[in-house]
């Protein structure tokens, strides 16, 4: 839980009504019933509150950039059962003559010969010595450029062009690729829901068809909040695709704290409807009012919107084996670590004395506990 001080809707000021702002969808929901404070006197009830974040843990899949298939050969192959055929064409897109000789990468053009030795010049030989060189060299040339603003280290590979084509624009089947990331959601407590794969960037088409399967058996089980670091662009894609989509009307979608700080004030869709803590009253589920040790009132965040960054730091210990893992090992780990994680925050949450009560059940469950 955390100091609450982001800012509120109204203090936007001019920056919101700018020709740069980006427009509200016409089709979004003023507020959802189901956020609303009840009247006074009222319980409150319950919400549940659900976080989402991509981690970089990737599994290796099909060279060809829009399938998804995982490879035939996961020893040195690149390419899955479908594409197979594919091993006997130039790897360079979209040149299509067979290769030069078998086992061969290329076909017999001067120019793709040369430019495949160069790609694994670059690539193939990359040692840590030969990594280091890279980067003193590019020190160097900044220093020399004048450059006054400090930078840390970087590798930046540049490949020659082919033909009109810049090098690193050249599409190529040289290696099997990998998916783009591992997302995961789980409850502000930390216990996870569930989880899946974006196969080619973390875009917001493939993460609402993530949440749509988790949800798939469960529509009114669905979170009352989502907080999820691009959270803004995924509802902005949501109103857009689909006018009457259920999530418009069962979830509020918020950026969580830490990444809410760096999103544009001049992002009406996030600053206003993505909030995480606003300060206005508007989300009396998302603030609350606190007295400290010493007296002093303040506000603070009711849920930690953080979890899945701690969820996801605790699977670097098991990176390197998913890397070089298949796609069917890959997927049957993943899910025996959520099982694991899901018991040590159970253990965690049960140490604290802070489980829910079958009173509080009761209650939700509409019984009559007084009685």
């Amino acid at each position: 839980m955390g100091v609450a001080n982001l800012t509120e809707p109204e203090a936007l000021g001019d920056q919101a009504n700018s020709p740069d702002a980006a427009p509200l969808p016409a089709n979004l929901p003023e507020s959802l019933p189901q956020l609303e404070a009840p009247p006074a006197g009222s319980p409150r009830g319950y919400i549940r509150l659900a976080v989402m974040d991509g981690k970089g843990i990737k599994h290796r899949k099909c060279a060809l950039d829009e399938c998804k298939f995982p490879l035939y050969n996961y020893k040195n192959g690149r390419f899955c059962e479908t594409h197979l055929d594919l091993r006997n064409k130039c790897g360079i897109i979209p040149c299509g003559l067979p290769v030069r000789y078998p086992g061969a990468l290329t076909c017999n053009s001067q120019s793709h010969i040369d430019w495949h030795k160069q790609y694994e010049n670059r690539f193939s030989r990359l040692s840590f010595p030969g990594v280091q060189r890279v980067i003193r060299r590019q020190q160097i040339a900044q220093a020399e450029e004048g450059s006054t603003q400090p930078r840390g280290p970087t590798l930046r590979v540049e490949l020659h062009g082919l033909g009109d084509t810049p090098g690193d624009q050249v599409v190529h089947t040289f290696k099997a690729k990998s998916i783009h990331c591992l997302q995961t959601v789980q409850w502000a407590c930390g216990v996870p829901i569930g989880w899946g794969k974006c196969y080619r960037s973390e875009s917001a088409s493939q993460v609402l068809c993530i949440l749509n399967n988790i949800w798939a058996n469960h529509p009114d089980f669905r979170p009352s909040y989502i907080a999820y670091d691009n959270a803004c662009d995924l509802l902005r894609y949501i109103a857009t695709q689909n006018a009457t989509d259920i999530w418009l009307t069962t979830t509020k979608f918020i950026v969580d704290a830490w990444h809410y700080i760096g999103h544009k004030a001049t992002d009406v869709v996030c600053r206003t409807r993505c909030n995480p803590a606003p300060m206005d009253g508007s989300q009396p589920d998302l603030v609350l009012t606190q007295e400290d040790s010493n007296g002093q009132v303040h506000q603070t965040r009711a849920f930690n919107t953080e979890t899945a960054e701690q969820l996801n730091s605790w699977l670097n210990g098991f990176e390197s084996q998913l890397r070089q893992m298949s796609d069917v090992n890959y997927d049957f780990f993943v899910h025996v670590l959520m099982l694991i994680y899901a018991e040590m925050t159970e253990k965690k949450i049960h140490a604290k004395d802070m489980e829910l009560t079958d009173e509080f059940w009761d209650r939700v469950n509409g019984l009559d506990v007084d009685a």
